[in-house]
């Protein structure tokens, strides 16, 4: 089959992307903006791109198109392909027919945490043996790729990042709900994509939708101590339900043990810091157990595991001065990065806050209220703010001092470079590529050199 892809350089396309060639399948595809890494990575798979979308392209003559959510009507190339009544489906439909059909899939759900849950998932079963396939909405280390098809048989287990957002512009039911998972990790709930999402009920609704899809004989790994989730399961639930984060369920005892229903399987050692990680681990382990892997063979792969890019990665040292990416883009998780950081450096070491309000919730302002209290354990905030409307400037004005907005990308990264000092630690958040600020900052932190002098 050859399917042409709309919109192929999202994290999600491109993975989907990748598991088609895997498949055997002729693959080719577009988007508006056609740049690494993303297209550095389908292009060594041998996967053409095209930039833009030119109604030309239909002349690939595919069998199917594929359409990302990115794209809308209006956009030339789908005018095109409805215009001439060619086969089109959406990104999780294709990848519910021809990959997920027959394996166990474990789904990976929640507002925060999918990421590093289903790399630590994959992470677990590939130790154990069990040549899982995945996707993955980021680059976890340990693999190097964000998809790979794994053991493509019946009953073979594919982990998935299982994303809440809508589906294609034909299709508004959250992608998550084509998976058909037989394990259901619900990891938290809070309101998101205020784009797409009126309030955190209307999401709310759709966690449900996917619960229903869940067999009597699969099994649902949720987070029993966020109440969203358990207004969720109230709604109706007809599969084996287990809960992680509360004494009753999946949980780590005072003195750090692993404890299921009274038996104890060990200790958790994790490269990735914050109690949120821990969470996402009893996640992991407890989701691993479904498909047979023993819990302490699963903490076991978790001390080997590298962790994931853009969370709490170090990106570089320079004069002193410590270089962090992370990819948080909203309040609760923003401040669980600042507070996992806070609990690895010393407590006389400042932790300095970039922040681009880039997510389309973000942009709406629609988290701005709770904007400044995600900051109280940093000693001081950068915000950017060209790209949004609303002031940045006011939502941080209870930080006082603490924070300054930045309108100037150069401007901002000269003020940072300026005002950093020996030993403090610059956390970089954003859910793009912030303009290479990183490395850009780094170069600018670097001390200069001089030449040598040669003494007579």
């Amino acid at each position: 089959m050859h399917i042409h892809i709309l919109g192929i350089c999202g994290t999600f396309m491109g993975g989907l992307a990748a598991l088609a060639r895997e498949a055997g399948h002729t693959v080719t595809g577009c988007d508006a903006n056609v740049y690494p890494p993303m297209s550095d990575q389908l292009t060594a798979l041998g996967i053409d791109l095209i930039e833009g979308y030119a109604p030309d392209q239909i002349a690939l003559k595919p069998d199917c198109f594929i359409i990302g959510n990115v794209i809308t009507r209006g956009n030339p190339l789908i005018e095109a392909i409805l215009d001439r009544d060619l086969d089109y489906t959406s990104g999780p439909q294709w990848l519910a027919e021809h990959v997920l059909r027959h394996r166990h899939v474990l789904a990976v759900a929640g507002t925060h945490g999918k990421t590093t849950t289903t790399s630590m998932l994959a992470w677990i079963l590939s130790q154990a043996g069990r040549d899982p396939g995945f996707l993955i909405g980021g680059v976890a280390p340990d693999f190097g790729v964000s998809a790979r098809l794994g053991t493509a048989a019946r009953g073979h287990p594919f982990v998935i990042e299982a994303d809440e957002y809508d589906t294609a512009f034909f299709d508004k039911r959250s992608k998550f709900v084509h998976y058909r998972p037989r394990t259901l990790v619900l990891n938290n709930l809070e309101f998101d994509h205020a784009d797409i999402f009126p309030d955190v009920a209307a999401i709310r609704r759709q966690f449900h939708h996917v619960v229903r899809t869940v067999p009597a004989a699969g099994r649902v790994i949720w987070n029993g101590a966020d109440p969203e989730l358990v207004a969720t399961l109230a709604l109706g639930c007809w599969s084996e339900r287990e809960a992680f984060a509360v004494d009753s369920g999946w949980h780590f005892t005072a003195d750090g043990v692993l404890d299921f229903g009274g038996q104890r399987f060990g200790t958790l050692s994790l490269t990735m810091p914050g109690e949120h990680n821990r969470l996402n681990a009893l996640a992991a382990v407890a989701a691993a157990r479904h498909v047979g892997v023993a819990p302490q063979e699963a903490l076991a792969a978790l001390q080997r595991f590298a962790g994931v890019r853009r969370r709490l990665e170090l990106r570089g040292q320079a004069d002193g001065v410590r270089v962090y990416d992370d990819f948080a883009h909203h309040p609760t998780a923003i401040a669980a990065s600042i507070t996992a950081l806070r609990r690895t450096v010393a407590s006389n070491e400042r932790i300095i806050a970039v922040f681009e309000p880039r997510s389309n919730t973000m942009k709406l302002g629609a988290m701005r209220a709770r904007l400044a209290e995600s900051f109280d354990g940093a000693a001081h905030v950068y915000a950017y703010a060209g790209g949004v409307s609303w002031d940045v400037a006011e939502a941080l004005a209870p930080l006082g001092i603490r924070a300054e907005t930045h309108a100037d990308l150069a401007q901002l990264i000269t003020t940072l470079a300026r005002n950093a000092r020996n030993g403090d630690h610059i956390l970089i958040m954003s859910n793009g590529g912030f303009g290479g600020i990183h490395a850009k900052l780094l170069a600018r932190l670097q001390p200069p050199t001089h030449p040598s002098v040669h003494q007579p």
